[in-house]
């Protein structure tokens, strides 16, 4: 696992987003390394989203830079594709492809090794094994949901990043979603984390940022933060 005091994986500096006359990201640091997680929390529309869309490459900064591994972040650069893997807000999956299916195609993508013994055992532990010759239009919202955290899981990754990946699922998904970040913290990998529910950064974050209309209003521990938001006592 890597230590806490490595250099940063992913590094946001002064980084801040503007649509028109809109500022939907005020100037925010961010500074993440590797086995380490931040989880940025706040109401809908507080710029969470926005936020990940620059860390993840898929949106360029009005002012500010966005670095990971020293690398200008772009979803156009291959580096940057090969290594971040994004558990995104919304769904898309193709209708026509079965479960297994999109998984083969994004280990071929990925140039994956023993790519079928890596998606049995990410079906099996996403509880997707049994829905893996199944259309995305028979399943569930948690199961889709737990079709794009597995779409995620079975790529190389340094850095993943997540949009409110506990939603449409249930308490004991939630569970599993836990112990499967820490996990991935244990391997070494990067995790920047947008989510509402407390209990979720408290059990994996090792910083929290809160934001709110698009500035930080609290930053530290998520105990800490929790505390000062009164979420927690």
């Amino acid at each position: 696992m890597a230590a806490k005091t490595d250099p940063a994986l992913l590094q946001l500096r002064k980084v801040s987003r503007s649509y028109g006359d809109r500022k939907a990201l005020h100037p925010i640091d961010l500074s993440l390394a590797a086995g380490t997680c931040t989880a940025l929390f706040g109401h809908n529309g507080s710029g969470k989203s926005t936020l990940l869309r620059i860390a993840s490459g898929r949106d360029t900064p009005t002012s500010g830079s966005a670095l990971f591994a020293g690398r200008t972040v772009s979803e156009d650069d291959p580096v940057v594709r090969a290594r971040v893997a994004v558990v995104g807000d919304t769904v898309a999956c193709y209708p026509d492809l079965t479960v297994r299916e999109h998984l083969e195609l994004v280990t071929v993508a990925h140039a994956v090794e023993d790519a079928d013994g890596w998606i049995d055992e990410v079906l099996a532990d996403r509880r997707l094994a049994d829905h893996a010759k199944a259309l995305p239009g028979s399943l569930s919202s948690g199961q889709m949901q737990s079709l794009l955290l597995a779409a995620a899981l079975v790529r190389p990754r340094d850095l993943l990043v997540l949009d409110e990946p506990e939603q449409r699922l249930d308490p004991d998904a939630r569970q599993r979603l836990a112990e499967l970040l820490i996990g991935e913290k244990e391997d070494g990998v990067a995790v920047l984390l947008a989510t509402h529910q407390a209990d979720l950064a408290e059990a994996v974050a090792d910083r929290m940022i809160a934001l709110e209309d698009g500035a930080v209003i609290a930053k530290g521990t998520p105990a800490a933060v929790l505390k000062k938001l009164g979420v927690r006592s």
